[in-house]
């Protein structure tokens, strides 16, 4: 429980980190894109953010091998430091006014360093929760890692609400964004030393002891998994823009399309998101019950027949708690996905190749979909076709369905035990050669055939009977 702990809160303030930028891009936009059109200033914020999606790929394939080669703790040591040395950097650049156009060339220097330490954090960390947890908590305690994902998001609209009202509009555009960024940064320093003293997972201290498996690399990914790859892009692709589009863009959609103030809006997101967070291990438990096929299906019907509703009802909502329910909503049909995404992944991929298969696919499907939901959604609206982003939106996960409808439950059919992993087998691709997976196998078929015969204690007697023979007269 300690090293889920740990992990699941070094998670959170690298999420944190990340979704600063987007909730104090309204402030900070002026000072590093001067501008007349406040839609372009944003514009140039957002393809920044996409910009530094673009990084996590690269990110996922350098660190997702570093911590199947060097172990689940090496990678999210390494990771929460890149990210707490680009929020420090953000807090220290000038203005455009300052320094001119190094200005925003810092700034996306800064954002391509946090982009790749969130690259290599989500497959690390989704790895390490998954292997910690026992067998049948899997799906519950994997769904901490969006709990805490949402729980930074929540931080850093918690510190913009704090901001708003003990500093003015003029304070906070001119110096006073820069706090956030420098909590994060010193906060991150801390997880360092906190993620220093995790216990390394037993799974992967296993497969580290087996010399002759493949080694975790781009190449092996692709040739020995070349299905798992374009399934976890598969079932991203919907999930994630669903996800960036209910969370990361919908503050600005309520303050440019809904009409709400700053201060509005960010209390309905931060309302929503709270609830929207505490739903995720519930999700979680309930996967560990009915599978997880079920709620990714549950998640792909409801997206496809709500998401254009829901926007276009927010277009002309007038209250707050209207708008509230609304987004929560659509925050609730996104969480058949969010709450399984990382457990589904990491069940798909052998020991030795985990990290970087969870890290890349999602990575390189993230960047497409998720990176580039707020880019695209401020171009159609610039271009005068708001609602071509709903329907883009409903089409993605209408996509993502058909892949969970063809998709064999991972939770039946996954891959995380201690041992499990490739190595070169005789008469197969696969061989389980370790001693602690062949220990979990024993017990799960234990556990079934307690289960499958009420009479045991009487077989049991019935044994000691047979080896005693004076006993039963």
């Amino acid at each position: 429980m300690r090293s889920i702990l740990g992990g699941s809160i070094g998670n959170m303030i690298e999420w944190y980190d990340w979704y600063v930028y987007s909730a104090f891009t309204l402030y900070f936009a002026p000072i590093f894109f001067p501008s007349d059109d406040s839609t372009a200033q944003l514009l140039n914020a957002a393809a920044i953010f996409a910009v530094g999606f673009l990084m996590r790929p690269i990110g996922a394939w350098a660190m997702g091998i570093y911590a199947d080669r060097k172990g689940r703790k090496a990678g999210l040591t390494l990771s929460v430091m890149m990210m707490a040395g680009g929020s420090l950097m953000i807090a220290a650049i000038p203005s455009y006014g300052a320094i001119g156009v190094a200005a925003p060339a810092l700034l996306l220097f800064a954002r391509l360093i946090q982009g790749l330490s969130i690259g290599g954090e989500y497959g690390a960390s989704a790895t390490y929760l998954s292997e910690m947890a026992q067998s049948d908590q899997r799906g519950f305690f994997s769904s901490f890692q969006y709990v805490t994902l949402i729980a930074g998001q929540l931080l850093a609209l918690c510190v913009l609400l704090l901001l708003q009202l003990f500093l003015t509009e003029h304070q906070l555009e001119s110096w006073g964004w820069r706090i956030p960024f420098v909590i994060g940064g010193l906060m991150a320093i801390g997880v360092y030393r906190l993620r220093r003293g995790l216990r390394e997972t037993e799974a992967y201290q296993e497969s580290a002891a087996v010399n002759e498996q493949s080694r975790s690399s781009g190449l092996n990914l692709i040739r020995k998994h070349p299905r798992e790859v374009l399934l976890v892009m598969a079932l991203t692709a919907g999930g994630t823009l669903a996800f960036y589009a209910y969370s990361t863009y919908m503050q600005k959609f309520l303050v440019n399309s809904a009409g709400f103030g700053r201060q509005t809006a960010t209390a309905i997101m931060a309302s929503a998101l709270f609830i929207y967070m505490l739903l995720q291990p519930i999700a979680g438990w309930l996967s560990d019950r009915l599978g997880r096929k079920p709620l990714l299906i549950g998640f792909g019907v409801g997206g496809v027949l709500f998401t254009t509703a829901i926007f276009t009802a927010l277009e002309s909502v007038t209250s707050s708690f209207g708008a509230f329910l609304l987004v929560l909503s659509g925050l609730v049909i996104v969480t058949g996905y969010t709450s399984i995404n990382a457990i589904v992944k990491a069940e798909l991929f052998p020991a030795n190749i985990r990290a970087l298969g969870v890290a890349l696919p999602y990575a390189l499907a993230n960047t497409l979909f998720g990176g580039t939901a707020e880019y695209m959604a401020l171009l159609m609206k610039h271009a005068g076709m708001e609602q071509g982003f709903y329907w883009y939106v409903t089409a993605m996960i209408g996509l993502s369905l058909l892949v969970y409808v063809r998709m064999q439950d991972t939770r039946r059919m996954g891959k995380i035990w201690a041992g499990y992993f490739s190595v070169p087998g005789p008469s197969s691709t696969w061989a389980i050669t370790s001693a602690g997976a062949i220990r979990q196998i024993a017990e799960i078929a234990e556990k079934a055939r307690d289960r499958a015969c009420p009479c045991k204690q009487i077989g049991q007697q019935s044994r000691r009977s047979v080896q005693n023979p004076g006993e039963a007269s």
